[in-house]
């Protein structure tokens, strides 16, 4: 996982052309002022869609949009999990050739990257299809076992919308895959992490906390204790990190002179707010207070780190700043509000287990009801 902000080539020698001493000139203010701006930008914008979208997502007919749950064992298991994966990467990226591995997994995000984005944009193209479009509706089914033992292995809804929307994502995954564009590759990327805030699901706030307190220490040791996670970040060509260029205003569309954020950064703050926006409605206060006021703490986190960045000019690990302000805004609201035990005892069942499904259908009809007996009296 690439969980680093980093400007790898402001002023320092080009990543192709060290062997012949070539080196880019420094970047302008101006560019600079863009990239920092534009990356702060398209982080912002998956994590708030991608919150709302959670809210709606576990009400889904497909078992692919179910929310996916995250336990505290998970959350414990994750840094650990992501260590070993990113370690493995970078001896891949030291023994075998990084042409041939970027080649495979060029393949593997291509057809990723065309699934998320034929998702991401789904909803926003039944805008544009006329009322007599002829959508006919389809369904792929795989089953394991016959008779009472038969199991679900993929039972997938689509209809010829989700077709039209999956050959434009394919447009783009072709683009990807012949050039290597920063434009595809941050389309790819913002689908993922737009996927990641709607599909991932932590079940409750100490959970946050664990996974975040995790990755904290993950981050602020493969950035500051090894330069693992930066030659990664550097060798890896697959869209798991968002990129502009600071040379735009010079070179146009055409311009490689890059600053770069994981999308380990957008992702796992992302879902820690789509959590308290899902506590916010849970309140039915008609408020989204810990949502906005954990996605302000992001904006100041993530400013905070291209801050930093600036002044050093050192690849930072992004959820060292990002992580004390996601979880410490809304907890001091919390404390000043008083429910601080509202907060840590909310807890979000799996939509994937029936039994977990029915209580929580008891729950809110039970809430709503206290809600009609309130009014009442």
């Amino acid at each position: 996982m690439d969980s680093a902000l980093s400007d790898p080539h402001n002023g320092s020698v080009e990543t192709g052309g060290a062997a012949n001493g070539t080196t880019r000139p420094p970047s302008t203010p101006e560019g600079i002022a863009l990239a920092y701006g534009s990356l702060l930008l398209m982080a912002l914008l998956p994590i708030f869609f991608g919150a709302l979208r959670s809210v709606r997502c576990s009400r889904g007919k497909n078992a692919s949009d179910m929310p996916e749950t995250i336990t505290s064992r998970d959350a414990a298991r994750f840094p650990i999990i992501a260590s070993c994966t990113l370690l493995g990467l970078y001896l891949f990226f030291k023994i075998f050739s990084q042409e041939y591995i970027n080649l495979l997994l060029s393949m593997y995000f291509f057809v990723l990257g065309i699934l998320a984005l034929s998702h991401t944009i789904s909803p926003f193209m039944n805008k544009f299809f006329p009322v007599n479009f002829p959508n006919r509706q389809y369904q792929l089914l795989f089953t394991q076992g016959s008779g009472e033992n038969k199991e679900e292995i993929i039972n997938y809804e689509f209809d010829t919308k989700d077709l039209v929307c999956l050959g434009l994502s394919s447009i783009v995954g072709v683009w990807y895959l012949l050039r290597k564009h920063w434009i595809a590759n941050n389309l790819f990327g913002l689908a993922f992490s737009l996927n990641g805030v709607e599909l991932l699901h932590l079940n409750n706030v100490s959970t946050g906390c664990i996974l975040l307190g995790g990755l904290f220490v993950y981050d602020v040791f493969w950035v500051f204790g090894t330069n693992v996670m930066v030659t990664v970040a550097k060798s890896f060509e697959a869209p798991i990190k968002l990129v502009f260029p600071q040379d735009l205003l010079e070179k146009g569309l055409e311009a490689d002179n890059f600053a770069m954020l994981g999308l380990g950064d957008i992702v796992i703050p992302g879902i820690f707010i789509a959590l308290l926006l899902r506590f916010d409605i849970s309140l039915k206060k008609n408020t989204h207070t810990y949502f906005y006021t954990s996605f302000a703490a992001y904006i100041f986190g993530l400013g905070l780190t291209i801050f930093i960045m600036h002044i050093f000019k050192h690849a930072q690990p992004a959820l060292l700043y990002l992580v004390p302000a996601c979880i410490g805004f809304p907890v001091l609201v919390a404390l000043a509000k008083g429910e601080v035990t509202e907060m840590f005892s909310y807890e979000e069942s799996n939509p994937k287990d029936p039994a977990a499904g029915t209580e929580s259908t008891e729950a809110t009809e039970a809430l709503a009801s206290k809600g009609l007996e309130k009014k009442e009296k």
